[in-house]
């Protein structure tokens, strides 16, 4: 089959062309008709000025194209027509008249002609639409419930093709929105939105939010910012960027648009607090110059912008606090506990613990992260409010269900502590359980169970495991 949107694109020109074509025509005979008309009106005035001649002094009005018969460069050169004025023009419209019929001839078929090309340019057209169709017909999507259209959103997710972001995704997209998913692949993968690429309901655009963007939506959840320390000290200044002039174009979009905006703020505003839990009054205990200032000050100054354009510039904001989270897709080298520890006694290494592993974390499953963001963003607290697991488990406890999980024979090793690493972080939800109605289902056990299948099968693929396994197996010849 021919390349379809070249083959318009020929007939196209075609058409156009046939339609200069028309047009040329049109505007000669048009030139020919008031050339004739011309001429009879000359001949009609040279009568009218002989009858005044006779009737005058007797002497006829000569004509004057006869008074200077021979007005040329050269003087010697012969006259090609002497006839009457009369006589020439009707010389020149009998000599015009057959090319004027074939003109108008070719003219007849000209707009049956262009209607055929339409006609067959329709054709094409329904054509490149039954083969894109195809194209996605042997991929099926997951399954997406209905919406008409007073009832359907279009959501704007920065940062999303990452971890968390891919599954606000899915969400949202399962529930009969329509979603955008705006990513530079910095710490995204396309891969975790992949089964939505071509889904009416879904478009992937890669950009960086540093850059304004330009889109009409009714809400925007703005995730984009590296979360794990290894990612957001890789490049602070980036970090500082995305938290400050990112969410600067991205309330300005709200505000074009007058779209809602959800910031995905984080427990790292508290710092290393020193109270406990932490309720979303706390100021927080912050060190602006530490290695982790990029990501902490970066989302505080965000949730002061986003409180400043909703005070000046009527911007509908939200605000998530957002603790420790963990699922499917996060990165294997995503530098947090749960991954390491998961990785470590998957591929029965050491597992390492910075400090005596007595300080504390609670953590959340990703869906029970989506699940309230979603609520938050649809209920009517501009306020900010965590978004976290109570439960609270010291490191080293942590460490130890882990590897029970896994069935690993890993060994426990403590590594000297990393600077600025809060001790304790626990959420007060009270808010969110007031406000939003919204409390944490997936148990712990339950949500590692799922993340240590997904890292098993990502280090089978690429063969990881295998490596393990040989290794481990005696050699030939051995007792």
């Amino acid at each position: 089959m021919p390349d379809l949107p070249r083959c318009l694109l020929n007939l196209r020109r075609r058409m156009l062309a046939r339609q200069r074509t028309f047009f040329f025509v049109v505007m000669l005979v048009a030139s020919l008709v008031i050339l004739s008309l011309t001429l009879q009106v000359a001949d009609s005035g040279s009568a009218k000025r002989q009858a005044l001649g006779h009737a005058g002094d007797n002497q006829p009005l000569e004509d004057i194209e006869n008074n200077y018969p021979d007005e040329r460069d050269n003087q010697n050169a012969p006259v090609l027509d002497d006839s009457p004025p009369d006589e020439r023009g009707q010389k020149r419209v009998e000599k015009l008249d057959p090319r004027l019929q074939e003109l108008q001839d070719q003219n007849e078929g000209i707009p049956a002609r262009i209607e055929a090309l339409e006609a067959q340019l329709a054709q094409l057209n329904a054509l490149l639409i039954a083969q894109r169709a195809s194209g996605n017909a042997s991929k099926t999507f997951p399954p997406v419930r209905f919406r008409d259209e007073r009832s359907r959103r279009r959501i704007l997710i920065t940062g999303g093709c990452g971890f968390v972001g891919s599954h606000l995704v899915d969400k949202l997209m399962a529930d009969g929105h329509e979603v955008i998913a705006l990513d530079n692949y910095f710490t995204g993968r396309k891969r975790n939105i992949e089964h939505w690429i071509g889904h009416p309901n879904f478009e992937l655009v890669h950009h960086d939010v540093v850059n304004p963007y330009f889109v009409e939506v009714d809400q925007i959840y703005h995730l984009a910012s590296p979360a794990s320390p290894p990612h957001y000290m890789y490049n602070p200044v980036k970090t500082i960027k995305t938290n400050t002039i990112g969410t600067i174009n991205m309330l300005g979009l709200a505000k074009r648009v007058k779209a809602r905006m959800l910031l995905a703020s984080t427990s790292e505003v508290y710092g290393d607090p020193e109270v406990h839990p932490q309720p979303e009054e706390y100021w927080g205990h912050v060190n602006t110059i530490g290695p982790r200032s990029c990501y902490d000050e970066g989302k505080r100054v965000a949730e002061s912008l986003m409180v400043a354009y909703n005070k000046q510039e009527n911007v509908s904001i939200r605000i998530a606090r957002i603790f420790n989270t963990f699922g499917p897709r996060m990165h294997m080298d995503d530098g947090r506990v749960v991954s390491n520890f998961i990785i470590q006694s998957l591929q029965k290494q050491p597992i390492t613990i910075y400090g005596d592993g007595s300080q504390t974390r609670s953590f959340q499953y990703v869906s029970d992260l989506v699940e309230g963001l979603i609520a938050l963003m649809n209920s009517n607290t501009a306020i900010p409010v965590n978004i976290g697991n109570p439960e609270e488990h010291s490191i080293q406890r942590f460490a130890e269900i882990i590897r029970d999980l896994v069935a690993s024979d890993s060994m426990i090793v403590n590594m000297p502590a990393q600077p600025d690493d809060p001790h304790q972080r626990r959420p007060d939800i009270d808010r969110a359980l007031k406000l939003l109605g919204w409390k944490p289902k997936v148990s712990m056990h339950d949500g590692l169970k799922k993340t240590i299948d997904y890292f098993r099968n990502e280090l089978s693929n690429e063969g990881r495991l295998e490596r393990i396994a040989q290794a481990d197996q005696p050699p030939p010849g051995a007792a």
